[in-house]
């Protein structure tokens, strides 16, 4: 029998006469009903008459339970079947609201001393993790059949060769507004000339290997960070544990030598395309190629190429450092993987800039 329901008035109370299977099925649409009813009337006092139900499920118990908070009160309840009326009975009702869970505020001594906390333990996870890391580069060195050299070019082929479209614009661009604003203030001095000098130290020094390890960190520290942070989601780090392998040297390490070959690489590739950027200025301004050619050689020196190329090393194996281990460090749920994914650009670019001013302070200590 199909689930029924019907209004009648009884005084100042309104009576809910209800029939059939109040199942998942029936049920639903005398929950419109009722509550347009309700609403309609707004009766002092509610009742149901339940004689008539053959079936009640939890759907049907549901509309009993949410009557009666709409109602804001106590209803009675007539010839429900003792079956279904222990189910009712589940849900007493309580006319005292539960009272809002109290946000106790800490105080300033225990966030700092939360924030702390968490500091240091980044940080000893971020010195085993380089404790792991050197110990399997020695192994390495030693043992060099032993790495997974197809994977490592892969990476290096998907990190580096890819990563040329968006290298080549930002080196151009680089140039080109480089030079454009660095001959404002020499055109006073009729040197727009030196402008090659200018860009070509900037870039080879400082520019090209800061912006290629920036775009290295949001480009392929991120895949890292979100490929191993996936891994470790879907517990494929736990299999490869189990399994014997671990997972510094069987995932980490190819992804390092990667890093190590492509920033050198990419830094050389992104000076060379600021220079052109920046020749396509200074031959606007009436000087040959060959002319722009001589400055730039003449301005450049082993030295002054070698020190760019040195940051770019160490730069790589910061960017590849980092993001793998931002994704061996990932936690549990949906969320977990872009937030490392996060923390890895963040964390990367952070410590690419304050190497680079210690490279500084060491060239300036050092004369070069």
């Amino acid at each position: 029998m199909s689930a029924a329901l019907e209004l009648r008035d009884e005084g100042d109370t309104l009576l809910f006469v209800l029939s059939g299977r109040l199942d998942a099925e029936s049920t639903g649409r005398l929950w419109t009903e009722a509550f347009e009813g309700l609403d309609r009337k707004k009766p002092r006092r509610a009742a149901v008459d339940a004689s008539a139900v053959d079936y009640c499920d939890g759907s049907g118990i549901g509309l009993l339970v949410e009557l009666r908070r709409r109602q804001g009160q106590e209803i009675e309840v007539r010839g429900l079947a003792p079956q279904f009326k222990s189910l009712l009975d589940l849900f007493p009702f309580d006319t005292k609201e539960a009272p809002a869970p109290e946000r106790r505020r800490l105080s300033v001594t225990v966030e700092i001393g939360r924030g702390t906390s968490h500091i240091l333990s980044d940080l000893r996870k971020q010195v085993a993790f380089t404790g792991e890391l050197l110990v399997n580069l020695g192994h390495a060195l030693r043992h060099p059949r032993d790495v997974r050299w197809r994977d490592a070019l892969a990476v290096a082929d998907a990190a580096g060769v890819n990563a040329l479209p968006i290298i080549s614009l930002m080196g151009f661009l680089i140039g080109l507004i480089l030079a454009f604003q660095s001959a404002i203030p020499l055109k006073q001095f009729g040197a727009e000339l030196y402008v090659a000098d200018l860009v070509a130290i900037s870039v080879v020094r400082e520019l090209g290997p800061l912006m290629t390890a920036i775009l290295l960190a949001g480009r392929s520290g991120s895949a890292f960070a979100a490929e191993i942070g996936t891994m470790k989601v879907n517990e494929e780090i736990d299999a490869l544990t189990t399994m014997g392998l671990t997972p510094v040297r069987f995932l980490v390490l190819p992804r390092i030598l990667a890093g190590i070959v492509v920033a050198p690489l990419l830094t050389l590739y992104f000076n060379l395309v600021s220079l052109v950027g920046a020749a396509v200025v200074v031959m606007s301004f009436g000087y040959p190629v060959v002319t722009y050619n001589n400055q730039v050689v003449h301005a450049l020196t082993l030295t002054a190429v070698m020190s760019g190329l040195v940051k770019s090393f160490v730069f790589g194996v910061i960017i590849a450092g980092v993001g793998c281990q931002r994704g061996l460090t990932t936690g549990t749920g949906a969320i977990a993987v872009g937030v490392s994914t996060t923390r890895s650009v963040v964390a990367g670019i952070l410590l690419t800039i304050l190497v680079d001013g210690v490279f500084s302070v060491v060239y300036y200590a050092v004369g070069i």
